[in-house]
């Protein structure tokens, strides 16, 4: 193993010079948990397997559609889109890639235990024409599809058949397959290490059919939950790029004369949401009724956080609050809306006794410690707000890796969630936030079950409707309608915040993905 490594690692620097070959040491807070692209709709796992795996519609360093392993597109009917397949690329094993392989990825994401059905949940059927092209059917009209399948990761079906791979990494039931600790995509990069939760060691692919704009052949993946320890890390040279800075760092690591810090808007909002389902809360004190089916109690929450002090001492500056669930930026935006309810503690006391708890109750609080900027400060935060009104908040922070597949599962009754439209689109969130939960993925992320009848025949409509002035009203009217119910308790979006090194150039784009082709090491 040790001269095969080694071959290829001479392999790399003649095919790109020994002088422009180079090492990127990357840390972050958190680890991407599997390997598996369809296992988690989760940010950074999609950046990091972005790398290694891709999509047939693909976005560029300004985050516009590309050809990826499609070469083109186009409708037949308003049902049907044809996809030309890319020729002569293969899989990192050598194996080519084909029609078959696509048909087996859309099934394999839209199957049991894949994370990724809300961006399948639209089509009907995925089918071969020939070995270079394929046909995606949806329900209905789907003018956005190529948007939609952007994070639709390709893997090759022979190689997951052969590794018993054929169905995803289930986070929810805590099912491990090949895929979560191998893979084989057709990307830029390979895996070639994988120690969970240690380190993650990428190497450029050789054979890679598409243009690496970077220098970079080998990237180090390290992830580091400690705050300071990752800017000591970062200070002392034994890592090139961190992400996320910690606010109270920044200015430090901005007056180093060997580091520079890379800010910018990020399109993830932060949100708090409510089970709105259960007949009784699983982590509460009230017993027989949940308190939450009272809209009273979501928007007592609402108007009992001081969201202002929460920019300004948890987030020191570094966030922009929201009434809704879309940053500016997203297509269907509505600025006259984002308006929030006025923190109001009296307020909030006086619905709490309206609605039968005047002096409030207990509820249990799940929210990740590693995941999202100051996660862990702004539940404590939340909990402190609520404090004042008389609700009790039993905080239950801990990592990522055992978060997301509690709060998944919906074993929860009170949680914090970052979300990033994938499509850049109000849709998304709409389809996958907002909208009645059901088995084709939409949905998928309404952890807390908010159901309004009108809202998801709006998502559908817009959906298929072609004309950008009746769509944007009705996108404007959904959220209105989510606004009215106090569905979920936005936030505010957070700022990114990049370390590294003055020899090191790169792309910030403000989905927060990190695509190590566009990186380079001077």
């Amino acid at each position: 193993m040790k001269l095969k490594t080694t071959l290829v690692a001479a392999a790399l620097a003649l095919a790109f010079g020994a002088a422009s070959a180079a090492t990127l040491r990357v840390a972050n807070q958190g680890d991407a948990m599997s390997m598996d692209p369809h296992s988690l709709n989760e940010s950074l796992q999609l950046s990091v397997t972005g790398n290694i795996y891709e999509p047939l519609v693909a976005r560029d360093s300004k985050l516009a559609l590309t050809p990826g392993l499609a070469t083109a597109w186009r409708q037949t009917s308003p049902t049907v889109w044809r996809f030309d397949l890319r020729r002569n690329v293969t899989f990192h094993d050598g194996t080519p890639f084909a029609a078959d392989d696509v048909v087996f990825s859309f099934k394999r994401a839209a199957g049991e235990g894949s994370d990724m059905k809300g961006y399948t949940s639209s089509i009907k059927e995925v089918r071969k024409v020939d070995d270079h092209t394929v046909e995606i059917e949806t329900a209905s009209p789907f003018p956005i599809l190529p948007d939609v399948i952007s994070l639709v990761y390709i893997l090759s079906k022979k190689w997951c058949e052969d590794n018993n791979a054929a169905l995803p990494v289930d986070r929810r039931k805590g099912i491990e397959n090949a895929a979560s600790f191998r893979a084989n995509g057709t990307g830029p990069f390979r895996l070639r290490e994988r120690q969970p939760s240690q380190r993650t060691v990428l190497q450029r692919n050789p054979g890679y059919w598409g243009k690496i704009e970077g220098n970079v052949t080998e990237v180090v993946f390290t992830p580091i939950g400690n705050d300071a320890t990752r800017v000591a890390a970062l200070l002392s040279g034994e890592i090139d790029v961190m992400e996320p800075v910690p606010l109270q760092d920044v200015a430090r690591l901005q007056a180093s004369p060997n580091l520079k810090v890379m800010q910018g808007p990020e399109l993830r909002t932060i949100f708090l949401g409510m089970d709105q389902r259960r007949d009784e809360l699983l982590f509460s004190s009230v017993k027989g009724k949940n308190p939450f089916k009272d809209r009273r109690v979501r928007q007592a929450f609402y108007q009992a956080i001081d969201i202002e002090t929460i920019k300004s001492r948890v987030m020191r500056g570094a966030a922009t609050p929201t009434a809704l669930m879309v940053a500016p930026g997203i297509k269907g935006f509505v600025a006259e809306q984002n308006k929030r309810l006025p923190y109001d503690p009296e307020a909030a006391k006086k619905l709490l006794a309206e609605a039968g708890y005047p002096s409030g109750f207990e509820v249990g609080m799940n929210c990740p410690n590693d995941r999202y900027v100051n996660d862990g400060e702004i539940c404590q935060a939340v909990a402190a707000n609520l404090a004042r009104i008389g609700v009790k908040v039993n905080l239950m922070a801990e990592s990522k890796t055992t978060y997301f597949p509690k709060i998944l599962r919906r074993d929860t009754s009170f949680y914090l969630l970052g979300w990033t439209p994938g499509t850049y689109d109000s849709h998304n969130p709409l389809s996958s936030l907002m909208a009645t939960p059901n088995d084709k993925g939409q949905g998928q992320f309404n952890l807390g079950w908010y159901s309004n009848p009108r809202l998801d025949e709006l998502t559908q409509q817009i959906q298929s409707e072609t004309d950008q002035a009746k769509r944007n009203a009705m996108i404007a009217e959904a959220f209105k309608i989510h606004a009215d119910d106090v569905g979920h308790i936005p936030l505010h979006q957070q700022a990114l915040a990049w370390a590294m090194k003055r020899n090191v150039d790169l792309v910030q784009l403000p989905d927060n993905f990190m695509p190590y082709r566009y990186v380079t090491v001077k």
